[in-house]
């Protein structure tokens, strides 16, 4: 039977992951508020207007404002696609980068500042050395939504949170960070450009190399 938990559902548009997830939500709880939107949508006055118990954020493209994580009576909590070791943007990139043999997804309190807030449980798995960023993204939303199903199932039922004993470990990746991911240079060695090109070649978006402030697209 559904349950009376008022939840706003913050999550990304178009994502398979992201309709399973709202789907649950939707077949345990009458009082559900959903908004989906991609990069650069302004969050919808649903949102803005929205008082209740839960705020779920699931790949949402928004920063949830203060004012309106103050109105979750309960709890106000994201699903970020990264273990803590990689707060903020680009976190599937940046441990490619660096070669982390571990990876993971972690369930946390939202606070203003993003990626910062308590940590409620962490799922872990290895990153292989034939991992690239399409088949590490794929592990990590897979993970992701079953941590989903776990944290979610606790709410609908009426009970605590866990606390997690882990802790982010470094300051929230930044969109300039990100960008200069994706740039190659003349200096640089081939380990470094290798590294590079693992850690950013997805679909369309391509490492380029920069010549005297000219841009040329990388294709390996």
């Amino acid at each position: 039977m559904p349950t009376d938990v008022s939840i706003l559902f913050l999550g990304k548009a178009e994502d398979p992951y992201c309709a399973r997830a709202l789907d649950f939500v939707r077949a345990h709880s009458s009082r559900v508020t959903a908004c989906l939107g991609k990069w650069n949508q302004p969050l919808p006055e649903a949102a803005r207007a929205w008082e209740g118990d839960y705020i779920i954020s699931y790949l949402s493209r928004w920063i949830v404002p203060t004012d309106l994580l103050a109105r979750a009576a309960r709890a106000a909590i994201n699903f970020h696609p990264a273990s803590p070791e990689y707060p903020g943007i680009g976190c599937n990139n940046f441990a490619l980068y660096e070669g982390a043999k571990e990876y993971g997804v972690t369930c946390h309190h939202m606070s203003p500042q993003v990626d910062s807030g308590a940590i409620i449980a962490v799922s872990r798995f290895p990153i292989y050395p034939a991992d690239n960023v399409a088949s590490l993204l794929e592990r990590t939303y897979q993970h992701q939504i079953a941590l989903f199903m776990e944290v979610a199932q606790l709410i609908v039922a009426g009970k605590d949170l866990p606390v997690s004993t882990e802790q982010w470990t470094r300051p929230p990746f930044t969109r300039k960070q990100f960008n200069e991911l994706f740039r190659i240079t003349p200096e640089m060695d081939t380990a470094e450009v290798a590294r590079r090109v693992r850690a950013v070649s997805f679909g369309q978006w391509q490492p380029y190399v920069e010549i005297a402030g000219y841009r040329f697209e990388y294709r390996p």
